[in-house]
């Protein structure tokens, strides 16, 4: 029963946050999550990296975090609305848009970033699940409580980017980029219903939209 109960809730979003705070945890016992070194070690995205080859760090910065409070507050986000996300669209839907929304914020940070910066940190997968939660309200458009959330999490991901910009050590590119992923990967990935609104040729774009993001923001990265 309980097993039953755990593979019925958010177990995703469980599993997501104890990968996060173990890896913190071996920040931490390494030498500090605030160390270079450390962060380097531990797969933190620096662009020049990169592009010399170590792709894996378009993926691995969304489970790396820099300092406590920096993993305070992700997890805390993901908790409430990464678990709020993965029991309105599934599980395996939710844990596809949550890493490649992350990898999407990632080449975009990749691309836009400064070269010799460090970045780590779950956020931009957390604005994936805005653009989810926007996608939402435009595909549901005629559901209140979606378009009325929809255009609440359109209103929060503009403060944030405004904040983005006059505070230090934000990643304005990382956030902007987990936005559109997430916003284009619910439409990659629809619900049962969203198929019937949506018709398979706003898929098909979507999913090619998508790709050639992706492809063009790694050609500019590559190439900067």
């Amino acid at each position: 029963m309980r097993r039953r109960r755990f593979f019925t809730g958010n177990w995703v979003t469980v599993l997501l946050l104890a990968f996060q705070v173990a890896i913190f945890i071996g920040e931490t016992a390494a030498g500090g999550s605030e160390s270079p070194a450390v962060l380097y070690q531990f797969g933190a995205k620096i662009n020049v990296s990169v592009q010399a080859g170590e792709w894996w760090r378009l993926l691995t910065p969304m489970f790396v975090h820099i300092g406590w409070m920096h993993l305070l507050v992700n997890s805390a986000t993901l908790y409430y609305i990464g678990g709020s996300v993965e029991q309105m669209i599934g599980h395996w839907r939710y844990f596809v848009i949550y890493l490649l929304s992350g990898i999407t914020g990632n080449l975009m940070s990749f691309a836009f970033g400064a070269m010799n910066s460090i970045s780590a940190g779950a956020s931009t997968a957390l604005f994936g699940l805005f653009g989810v939660y926007i996608a939402l309200g435009v595909v549901f458009r005629d559901d209140a409580y979606l378009r009325a959330t929809g255009r609440q999490f359109a209103v929060l991901a503009l403060f944030n980017f405004v904040f983005d910009l006059i505070a230090q050590g934000i990643d304005l590119w990382g956030h902007l980029g987990g936005l559109i992923g997430g916003f284009l990967l619910l439409l990659v990935f629809p619900l049962p219903g969203q198929r019937r609104r949506q018709g398979r040729i706003v898929q098909i774009c979507a999913i090619i939209g998508y790709f050639v993001i992706c492809a063009f923001l790694y050609r500019i990265g590559m190439v900067r």
